[in-house]
């Protein structure tokens, strides 16, 4: 009972620390109320065109072919003649949704945001289809419904095809993109007949939005270097021109429409996107018509070193680069709308083709929106805050305000236009410091709530581990009752205090937990200081040698994983090391061929570290000879099983049937990528039975005998058949070797605590509480090797920038229609499956070694929330937005994985130690 008590507290602990890093670094950035900024002069655009390619990178547009022609020469031409162009630059995550959020929104959704909602939106936000008088869309339905309800009224149409559509396994999906230039031309025939909608479409201020989806599908599907990829962009070439040419006649040519030609991102060569690699980062940008200006020929050096002119051809030209949330406030001082309210992006006044004080107003319009957001959030801040403990933003105090408009005053007047947008310049980017200032006021008082948490949660198991299974001299308690009521008061004031102020400043509900949770977890530790005290009688006594050795040991240990974090090649440091283990202990001696298993074991497990996680090429060869090794193990296994008992009927069949199930599975993968290659699809029966894999493979180990190495191999050969089937090279590799390595482990631990044969141990029995020993230095080598083994079984194959940016080639065994959330479903499973197999081993390790399973995993407790609380003091919230990102997706990971190992170690439990019996033999007497 009070160990289930016991994980209860520490799971809504870890919880808690979990769920911090959201309030703390993941809140939505939006602040609503500000009044919408206009320009007062009239715009030079009716109405604007926006084109947005999905996952068209910059320089396969760009990029001319090897006899000096363009695969886009409509828009090649634009560039050449009457428009201006650039590079977008994104932020990560490279995705569709914050990508189009930043182009018509004007804002960078935080992550959190992202995970919330994949079609619609977790806040409401402004937009430029918001502003505008109508807008019509046509395009995704995983892009189109999102805008649709966070714009006010009814005037937002959108046009979508089915999800079903966007087919990975297709011919060739720029089918989507001719659908909607189709629907389109539809809609303008429609419009000279409908005279409502007619009348509609010739009022100023609106938008149409083609949103093209065929390029980003044939690069997933295909590779942005293949025919598909390529030829795409010349149909859309094509479409554009054909667009241009339908709306310029239907507006009788009249020169009101504006042209904007861009990506929400890129994609690597190997057909993925998500993370920071330039190919997924630079979009290209194009703009032409009413307002924009023409090609600027520049015959000296251009401000920009990134070598791609060259490869671009376009030296000659003017390049005008921006931040993809600097085109919102482009669309909307082209067509004269109120900027976006919540956009922090800077108009880019060299692509506006106007008078001076046109441009000087627009940037102005421009300065006082982004000034508005800043001023609701210092309001809010200031509100919430004790004005005694309340620091304003120094360099955009009240004065400074009041001296920026009366500098703008007198600027205007003058008609000195260009000192005036450098002004202007200056204060966007003083309020975008100071939103992110007041957007992290509270970030250091919650930070230190959670540290202090953290460190006397760690001590308390510390603690509960020294008084469990130390041996201590056992004193009585020199805690008088009096003392106790002391503490105990001490606490009640505190909490008092922290809640009082709290309340007064209108704290969150969250802040609460946050700040009270420190205050019973160090009376916990303080009633226990016994404890401290006796270890520092018993000191002289214990072998300090031995126990600073082991600590620095393990110090250094938990430093290794931590850089592994940023450099997977640690991991590869750390095998080598590992490898010499039975050498340095001196088990060499009593099991030589074991030891060098393990060694060999451990050298082929550090290979997979030093393999690309991303970008590389699908080889389905690798997945059927990661079938055959596997096979060819499990066959070893089975043969060293028979030499030492021989095994009942039933098992034999079902390690048969299993063996059989493996062999198919990695076949399946090979005739599936053979028959996406010839365009016939994915196979109906290849489907089947990787679902069915898919949906059995928890159940089918469960029917195995439940003696130790029965169910290991039922487990593994389980586990192996789905992870074929989702693999695409040579991560097909790594269960087969990491399932030798921990086989090998298990049989060498047993071998050190002179247990009894595997063969003989059964998961299912109970283990003899007499038997269970205490804790030896010795465990916490192992509670390290499984730490260790986790990270591995981690990022052995994959890092952050896999998970971001995985090949939707992985799935496709089980499906080809987009679906981002069943696709990510199984790439998470993907991951899980190695996590299995290593508790799995330590399950094992615990039965087969007789220790309590809640010892070793107090010791794991400690050893993770170490790492967890290192990774908290490397969070970052300065530097790249992917830098940042990836800190704290390191803190994530790891307390994930705390959580996780808590939830997981049932699930392995179980999976181990229980039976499923279908049905009953009857017994048969033969005369």
């Amino acid at each position: 009972m009070k160990m289930i008590t016991f994980l209860l507290v520490g799971l809504i602990v870890h919880v808690i620390f979990f769920v911090s890093i959201f309030d703390i670094y993941f809140t939505s950035p939006l602040v609503h109320g500000m009044t919408p900024q206009t320009t007062p002069l009239a715009p030079p655009a009716s109405r604007l065109v926006l084109v947005v390619a999905d996952g068209l990178r910059a320089d396969s547009l760009f990029t001319p072919l090897p006899d000096g022609s363009s695969r886009a020469p409509y828009l090649r031409n634009v560039m050449e003649e009457r428009g201006t162009w650039g590079v977008s630059h994104t932020h990560v995550p490279t995705e569709s949704r914050p990508g189009h959020v930043a182009l018509i929104a004007g804002f960078y959704e935080d992550v959190s945001a992202v995970a919330k909602g994949w079609k619609e939106n977790p806040v409401e936000f402004d937009s430029v289809f918001n502003e505008s008088r109508h807008t019509w869309c046509w395009g995704s339905p995983d892009i189109l419904p999102m805008f649709a309800k966070g714009a006010s009224g009814d005037h937002v149409y959108t046009h979508t095809y089915p999800a079903a559509e966007e087919d990975f396994a297709s011919t060739d999906a720029s089918r989507l993109d001719s659908w909607v230039f189709t629907q389109v031309k539809s809609f303008f025939q429609s419009a000279k007949s409908n005279s409502s909608l007619r009348a509609s479409l010739l009022e100023d201020q609106n938008i149409l939005f083609l949103h093209l989806l065929g390029i980003d599908t044939n690069g997933h599907a295909h590779r942005p270097m293949s025919k598909e990829y390529l030829n795409n962009i010349g149909l859309v070439d094509t479409g554009v021109a054909d667009l241009v040419s339908m709306v310029e006649d239907f507006f009788d040519h009249d020169g009101k429409t504006a042209y904007v030609f861009t990506s929400d991102h890129g994609m690597t060569n190997w057909g993925s996107h998500g993370a920071g690699h330039p190919s997924e980062t630079l979009t290209p940008l194009v703009a032409w018509g009413a307002g924009v200006k023409n090609a600027q020929k520049v015959t000296a050096a251009q401000p920009y070193n990134d070598g791609f002119l060259q490869d671009w051809k376009l030296e000659h030209l003017q390049r005008v680069d921006v931040n993809q949330a600097d085109i919102a406030p482009l669309m909307a001082s082209l067509i004269g709308v109120p900027f976006p309210v919540n956009s922090v992006g800077v108009l880019p006044l060299l692509y506006l083709n106007n008078s001076d004080q046109f441009k000087a107003e627009s940037i102005y319009t421009n300065a006082i929106q982004v000034l508005e957001q800043y001023k609701m959030k210092m309001a809010q801040k200031k509100e919430t805050t004790l004005s005694c403990l309340f620091t304003p933003y120094q360099l955009l105090t009240e004065s400074k305000q009041a001296e920026f408009f009366h500098k703008a005053r007198i600027l205007i007047q003058l008609e000195k236009y260009d000192d005036f947008i450098s002004l202007c310049r200056s204060l966007i980017s003083n309020a975008l410091e100071g939103l992110v200032y007041y957007h992290t006021y509270d970030r250091f008082f919650l930070g230190c709530s959670v540290v202090l948490g953290f460190v006397g949660w760690t001590s308390y198991v510390v603690l509960v581990i020294l008084k469990t299974h130390a041996s201590l001299d056992r004193h009585p308690s020199l805690l008088n009752q009096n003392h106790s009521h002391t503490l105990a008061r001490l606490c009640i004031c505190v909490t008092v205090v922290i809640t009082v102020f709290l309340l007064i400043q209108r704290s969150p509900v969250t802040y609460y937990i946050y700040c009270l949770l420190p205050v019973p977890v160090w009376y916990s530790v303080l009633k226990e200081y016994r404890t401290l005290t006796d270890l520092v009688r018993s000191a002289p006594s214990l072998p300090l040698w031995k126990c600073l050795g082991y600590l620095v040991l393990v110090a250094f240990g938990i430093e290794l994983l931590v850089v592994s974090f940023f450099h997977r090649a640690m991991l590869t440091v750390g095998l080598a090391v590992l490898s010499l283990w039975p050498f340095l202990s001196g088990l060499f001696g009593k099991a030589k061929f074991r030891s060098v298993s393990w060694c060999l074991g451990c050298l082929c497990l550090a290979a997979f570290p030093l393999m690309p996680v991303v970008g590389r090429e699908p080889n389905i060869h690798l997945v059927t000879c990661a079938g055959v090794l596997s096979l060819f193990t499990s066959a070893c296994y089975l043969w060293s099983a028979l030499q030492k008992a021989p095994l009942h009927l039933t098992d034999r069949q079902q390690f048969i049937t299993q063996m059989l199930h493996v062999a198919v599975c990695a076949y399946v993968p090979s005739l599936t990528h053979s028959s996406l290659q010839q365009k016939q699809g994915l196979p109906l029966l290849n489907q089947i039975i990787s679902w069915t894999t898919l949906a059995s493979s928890m159940l089918v180990p469960l029917l195995s005998s439940t003696r130790i190495f029965h169910r290991l191999l039922s487990i593994f050969l389980s586990l192996t058949a789905t992870y074929l089937l989702l693999s695409t090279g040579s991560e097909a590799l790594f269960p087969p070797v990491l399932s030798w390595l921990m086989f090998v482990w298990i049989n060498i631990e047993q071998e050190a605590m002179l247990a009894q044969g595997l063969s003989t141990i059964d998961f299912s029995a109970n283990i003899d509480i007499t038997k269970i020993r205490q804790l030896k230095l010795d465990d916490i080598r192992r509670s390290y090797f499984f730490v260790f083994f986790i990270i591995t079984a981690f990022f052995g194959t994959g890092n952050i920038a896999s998970i971001n940016s995985f090949d939707p080639a992985s799935v496709y065994c089980f499906l080809t229609v987009f679906n981002p959330f069943i696709m990510g479903g199984l790439m998470m499973w993907k991951v899980i499956i190695p996590f299995i197999i290593v508790m799995c081993t330590f399950e094992t390790i615990q039965v087969a070694t007789q220790l309590s399973s809640r010892s070793l995993f107090l010791i794991v407790l400690v050893i993770s929330d170490l790492m967890a609380l290192h990774f908290f003091f490397l969070v970052q919230d300065y530097g790249s937005w992917l830098d940042i990102g990836t800190s704290i997706s390191h803190y994530v990971i790891v307390m994930s994985m705390t959580i996780f190992l808590m939830l997981l170690s049932v699930v392995t439990h179980i999976l181990t130690s229980q039976r499923l019996i279908l049905w009953r033999k009857r017994k048969t007497h033969f005369p």
